[in-house]
């Protein structure tokens, strides 16, 4: 990220743990989206970013933290990784304390950060959790396979800061999920295109702004963040050509989606439709199908109904409360993490 906010904590120096714990999500959490039985009230702002599950800070705490026999509290995330969180600034690991309180993201400007991208993220899964508390041994913001957890300042957090943070910590979902190390080929490519294929130089052992990983990251951010994910002018590595000086840097993004895009499992009929509908795919888990509008609010939960060799999902056009929803655009998305989101359209 831009150094002049990378630090944006102002909690003294830079832990360079980012490879460690990705390595650490990669291997203890597999995260596959929200699991059966996790809460998922919200999505993104964006239809397209229908893959993404926000958790607010409030959820978080309630949900996912806590407290052992020492009174420590503890983040516990779906498939048991386990993080401390330092709960007061006058914890000795808080370098400056600020003005004494946490500050965590709003959910409104992640959402708006989300709606802002101008990067296809229908085929990107991930959980964004928004920490009421930073973590002990990593008191940024991070991302591991399907997974961002985005850390508080010690004073409130410019809507900049947000937007370029949640712009960036999505570049790293992009390349987990569409250019994973494995792929060879593809990070020679880039490394071409970015002129950074000198391995002694940029490598994951490198200085955080010399890290591809990060430069690619960073790259996303500046080419499809949206302006206040830009407010900086800059990339962390300002050495290095500005990423809409590069030819065909944007567009070898893009195609990354592209190849890695597929049709939904889900198929809903009739779509569109003017009430009840049904929802159904060939095998794969009997989990529930969640509807959420584009305002990132879950409408409804549907229950799985097996045989056959198919699962199928009833809908009768009303939310959880029982109320008629009227018409607009949903997305279907089951919760064992299989498949990708489908899009509904309901008429009036």
């Amino acid at each position: 990220m831009a150094r002049m906010w990378r630090l944006r904590m102002v909690m003294g120096s830079r832990s360079r743990i980012r490879p460690l714990l990705a390595a650490l999500l990669a291997t203890a959490i597999v995260l596959a989206g929200a699991p059966a039985g996790a809460r998922a009230d919200e999505l993104s702002a964006t239809g397209r970013a229908g893959g993404i599950v926000l958790h607010s800070a409030a959820e978080t705490l309630r949900d996912y933290c806590r407290r052992d026999a020492a009174n420590r509290l503890w983040l516990v995330l779906p498939g048991g990784a386990r993080f401390e969180l330092v709960t007061s600034t006058a914890d000795p690991a808080i370098a400056n304390p600020g003005d004494g309180a946490f500050h965590p993201f709003d959910p409104g400007e992640v959402r708006a950060a989300l709606a802002g991208l101008r990067y296809p993220l229908d085929g990107l899964r991930a959980d964004i959790y928004v920490l009421p508390y930073p973590r002990r041994n990593g008191l940024t913001s991070a991302t591991g396979p399907r997974l961002i957890l985005l850390s508080p300042g010690v004073r409130p957090l410019i809507p900049g800061h947000q937007h370029a943070e949640v712009a960036h910590e999505i570049g790293h979902i992009v390349h987990f999920e569409h250019l994973p190390d494995g792929d060879r080929t593809g990070w020679s490519a880039y490394r071409r295109l970015r002129g950074i294929e000198d391995e002694q130089v940029y490598s994951a052992a490198s200085a955080h702004a010399f890290r591809p990983h990060e430069i690619f990251a960073e790259d996303f951010r500046a080419l499809f963040g949206d302006a206040l994910a830009n407010y900086s002018g800059s990339i962390e590595n300002s050495a290095l050509t500005p990423p809409s000086h590069v030819p065909e840097l944007a567009a070898f993004m893009v195609k990354l989606s592209q190849l890695a895009a597929g049709p939904s499992d889900l198929a809903a009929f009739p779509n569109p439709s003017r009430g009840s509908l049904t929802l159904a795919r060939a095998g794969g888990a009997t989990t529930p199908v969640d509807l959420f509008d584009l305002a990132g609010r879950r409408i409804a939960t549907l229950e799985p109904q097996a045989g056959g060799g198919s699962v199928s999902w009833s809908w009768d056009r009303r939310d959880r409360f029982g109320r008629p929803v009227g018409p607009g655009v949903l997305l279907a998305r089951a919760r064992d993490g299989g498949g990708r989101v489908a899009r509904i359209t309901l008429l009036p």
